[in-house]
């Protein structure tokens, strides 16, 4: 039978192991050019409108047309447009230029399964500073 050795390493070897260990994991943890450069961003700068389509039972609406507009322009003129995914989730780049924009729900032939037309509870209004990232909800009802 063999029993493990108890007796203390000396204080130079455990140096020496420590030392030779830090050299294998420092180039892994340490930042590298290319691995920041990846990350800086590239091509102009731009604001997003990502938002999400809700039904009357508060599930996500999937194939939801959402109309966006800016604030100043008239009623029925649509500049962007996106269509809910199967999470009800849609996004939209925009000019990263001060602005209100309006968004709406183009529900024309989407009904529950009982027949009953939905509509949109009401338009929202999103306020875009500078090049920034703005969450919405879009509420339907009967």
């Amino acid at each position: 039978m063999t029993t493990p050795d108890r007796r203390p390493r000396p204080l130079f070897r455990q140096l020496i192991i420590g030392v030779v260990g830090m050299l294998f994991l420092l180039p892994g943890v340490a930042p590298q050019n290319g691995l920041l450069s990846a990350q800086k961003p590239k091509g102009k700068p731009y604001a997003v409108i990502v938002g999400t389509v809700w039904g009357p039972d508060d599930h996500p609406v999937y194939g939801v047309p959402v109309k966006i507009r800016r604030g100043k322009d008239k009623p029925g003129k649509v500049r962007w447009q996106a269509v809910s995914d199967h999470r009800g989730e849609f996004e939209v780049q925009l000019p990263p230029k001060e602005n209100d924009y309006i968004l709406s729900a183009d529900l024309k032939g989407f009904k529950t399964t009982d027949g009953r037309q939905l509509r949109l509870v009401k338009e929202v209004t999103v306020h875009i500073y500078h090049d920034e990232r703005q969450d919405v909800g879009l509420h339907l009802e009967f």
